[in-house]
């Protein structure tokens, strides 16, 4: 499996300047290719080096390599486009978006990110520097900052390209690692995984065996079956951000716009690292009880879904594709078996008897079967159902 490290440079103000002058010839060159792309409509790798290899040195002042990479960097995005397109995430065919797009040509931000390989990057792990090329020549001796797991990953994995990323005047190098597969031990029994909003997760086996809840940050307590991993730290927090900037917004002055600049990313780190704490918990539950992990499938549901305006906020805002990311690469790393499940009816069945009736859930919290009369807490019981359908899916699959 792959996954990436990143890693904080520590450039001189005139490392920092060489760096800077690099992306910007980069992405300047990458704007000038898709434009020629577009016009020409030549989007593979292979063709396009031979129509704009040559000016690419000579007009940006880009070594071999680099240019190489500025064309590649210029297929993929298109070829990414393209995908979106066939897939219908542009809308659909003569749709004022889709069109808009397709009539004009990618365009690079002057601090993109620009992938570099081991023939313009190298790493000395134990001075902490990497050496690196630039517009103005070999650049070496710039320093960076790195925790003892991120350094050991370096070590013992890294493989392939870095991309150098210039993000609020920080500078950072993603290198991508390459770790070994871990074999996917066999599951007794699967934890369903509910995703929501009031709760960001709640988990439960298909067999009640207790009940427990989950109060904070994001992170849950609780003893037996049904732990609920609570959002209403998160949502607050959410809700705060919100109304600050959009004061902030109304206010037009100078020191409100420093002030948003400043906060932009804050509220994301803040909800990524909440996520990171419960997938990491899951996981380890699971690891350490020998069962799988069962997830719903949501891709799309921003656009089944129907609400009114004031709740549409929270649902965009709604960050479950990170956390089911999340917990499914922690799981390939500790050999957990993982499985998508249907999420249809799942907050609306009887974990208990299989009864499906909309008036069996009355509000958010309540679950009360109209048939058998088993009562629970709604996403306890939707977990009980998204683990009874994992247990049956990775029967099927695994039949053989």
């Amino acid at each position: 499996m792959k996954l990436v490290v990143q890693v904080r440079l520590l450039p001189t103000p005139e490392q920092a300047a060489a760096l800077e002058a690099t992306l910007r010839a980069a992405n300047d060159a990458a704007t000038w290719v898709a434009a020629l792309a577009h016009t020409q409509r030549v989007f593979r790798n292979y063709d396009l080096r031979r129509h704009v290899y040559g000016q690419v040195k000579d007009r940006y002042g880009l070594a071999a390599q680099a240019a190489q990479h500025v064309i590649k960097k210029v297929a993929d995005a298109y070829a990414t486009l393209h995908a979106h397109v066939r897939k219908g995430n542009l809308g659909r065919p003569g749709s004022v978006r889709r069109e808009r797009v397709l009539a004009r040509p990618i365009v690079f931000r002057p601090g993109a990110a620009q992938p570099f390989d081991d023939r313009c990057l190298s790493w000395q792990l134990d001075a902490r520097t990497v050496s690196i090329w630039t517009v103005g020549g070999r650049m070496k001796g710039v320093a960076f900052t790195a925790s003892a797991d991120q350094l050991a990953l370096l070590a013992a994995h890294r493989k392939g390209e870095s991309d150098l990323v210039c993000r609020d005047g920080r500078w950072f190098l993603i290198a991508t690692c390459d770790l070994p597969d871990v074999p996917v031990r066999a599951p007794d029994g699967f934890v369903g995984v509910d995703l929501g909003i009031a709760n960001i997760a709640t988990t439960a086996t298909a067999t009640a065996t207790g009940t427990g809840t989950g109060t904070g940050t994001g992170t849950g307590t609780g003893t037996g079956d049904g732990v609920r991993h609570s959002g209403k730290t998160l949502n607050a927090v959410r809700h705060r951000h919100r109304e600050l900037r959009r004061r902030l917004q109304a206010k037009q002055t100078k020191s409100a716009r420093r002030l948003l600049k400043k906060r932009r990313r804050k509220e994301a780190r803040f909800a990524a690292d909440v996520n990171h704490t419960i997938a990491r918990r899951i996981v380890t539950e699971a690891a350490r009880t020998g069962r799988g992990i069962a997830l719903e499938d949501l891709q799309g549901i921003r656009d089944r879904v129907r609400l009114r305006k004031p709740q549409r906020v929270t649902l965009h805002a709604w960050s479950f594709h990170q956390l089911g990311h999340f917990i499914a690469y922690k799981a390939a790393r500790a050999g957990v078996a993982l499985v998508h499940v249907d999420p249809a009816y799942t907050s609306q069945a009887c974990s208990a008897c299989g009864h499906v009736a909309k008036n069996n859930r009355p509000d958010q919290e309540t679950f009360a079967c109209t048939s058998c009369g088993f009562a629970e807490h709604a996403d306890v019981n939707a977990a009980r159902n998204i683990a009874a359908r994992g247990e049956t899916g990775w029967a099927v699959s695994h039949a053989a």
